[in-house]
This record gives C-alpha cells, sequence and structure tokens, in this order.
C-alpha cells in the first residue's frame, strides 16, 4: 500500500469527494464479500468515507440493505451525494457514527463491513469497533475488514513500512496494526477469525464471525 491518495472533490459545487483507490479495489472487495456476507439482510458499513463503496456494493447485492456510515461531516456530505446520483433503492441515507462512542444510531445489522479504518484511526476506533460489532451481531453474522496490517511470520512489504511511516508523520496515534492484536480484540468481544484473504497492493480482506 503506498502513502494515500487526496481525495479529488467532484465538479459544479458538488459535495462529492472520490478516491482513486476506490475504483482499483472495489472490484476485488466485492468478490470477497460475495463469499461472506448473507444474501439477504442489513450490512453496516463503518467508515464509509468517500461513499463510493456504498454505491458500488449496494449495486453488486441488490438483495442486501447498505447502510453508510462516518463521523466526519464533509464524508457524511461526500456519501449523500453519491446516493443521490447513483439513485439505488438499497442504499440507505448515511448515518453519524463514530467507532469510539459506547452508543451507535444502529441497533442490529446482519454483518458490518469496515474498510481502511483500522490503520487511519487511534487504536480507540478498533476496540470500539468490536465492541460495538459485539453488541449488533447475531451469532454467525460477519465482521469483515479490509486494509493493510503487519502479520506474525509475514515479512511486511516494503511499501506498507513507507506507509506506516507516512501515516505515524501525520498523527502519531495512526499506524499499521498488528493483525494479532486486532483478532484478539475481536475474540473479547465475541468474534473469531475465519478466514483471510490476500488483496492487490499489499492489503489484506479478514472475515470474523460472531459467536
Amino acid at each position: 500500500m503506498s502513502a494515500p491518495e487526496p481525495f479529488v472533490f467532484e465538479g459544479g459545487g458538488a459535495a462529492r469527494r472520490t478516491a482513486p483507490h476506490v475504483a482499483r479495489n472495489a472490484g476485488p472487495i466485492a468478490e470477497v464479500l460475495g463469499k461472506v456476507l448473507p444474501p439477504r439482510g442489513l450490512v453496516l458499513e463503518v467508515a464509509s468515507g468517500t461513499g463510493e463503496h456504498a454505491v458500488s456494493f449496494a449495486r453488486a447485492f441488490p438483495g442486501l440493505i447498505w447502510q453508510p456510515s462516518d463521523p466526519d461531516p464533509l464524508a457524511l456530505g461526500s456519501i449523500a451525494a453519491w446516493r443521490e446520483e447513483a439513485a439505488l433503492p438499497n442504499l440507505l441515507p448515511p448515518l453519524r457514527l463514530d467507532a469510539v462512542a459506547d452508543g451507535w444510531p444502529v441497533a442490529t445489522a446482519d454483518a458490518i463491513v469496515c474498510i481502511n479504518m483500522v490503520h487511519i484511526s487511534p487504536w480507540a476506533a478498533t476496540e470500539g469497533l468490536m465492541r460495538g460489532a459485539g453488541r449488533l451481531l447475531a451469532a454467525g453474522a460477519p465482521l469483515v475488514l479490509y486494509g493493510p496490517y503487519r502479520r506474525a511470520g509475514v515479512s511486511t512489504a516494503p511499501s506498507n513500512e513507507a506507509f506506516d511511516a507516512s501515516l505515524r508523520a501525520r498523527n502519531p496515534a495512526w499506524g499499521l496494526r498488528a493483525l494479532e492484536a486486532v483478532q484478539a480484540e475481536a475474540e473479547r468481544n465475541g468474534l473469531l477469525f475465519e478466514r483471510l484473504w490476500e488483496m492487490p497492493a499489499n492489503n489484506v480482506t479478514v472475515a470474523l464471525r460472531k459467536q
């Protein structure tokens, strides 16, 4: 994974933002999601960012209701603008959701998806994500994570080392996490590791299941 690309603002005064990496990773992520997500139900996306993934996945999985969320007002505006343009019946209006908060604006979900949040947030956000997933998900429901991680016994790619350094330079509380630490936090909240998929650009997708 290389240094984060800047957001590109859409023209015409719209609130829409675009992240160039979404066009590259949405397809591979959707392929894995198709193996993990249930055929029906509500999927809560935590930290939806620009909202482009939400549109892509709502379109790819018409049997699922997609609920985007983010704590950032600019992100919420972008998500809403992409949603309006897409006009998909299964894509809900975005919710303001801070993973750290003890109370979330969603009472239950059939799956949770979180893309590229764990390394671009303080560790408290990962702890909050696991607590929230433990509360919302029923037994057997998945939590799906995507992004770069450090893994025991696996050499970290030079590009990921550079990415980690750039993240920590921007905010010392950010940085690549050890996947084993993330799994341990998940287990404390009743979520067990199920499977890992190697993804392009030295990323991985990880599926956890509520017990």
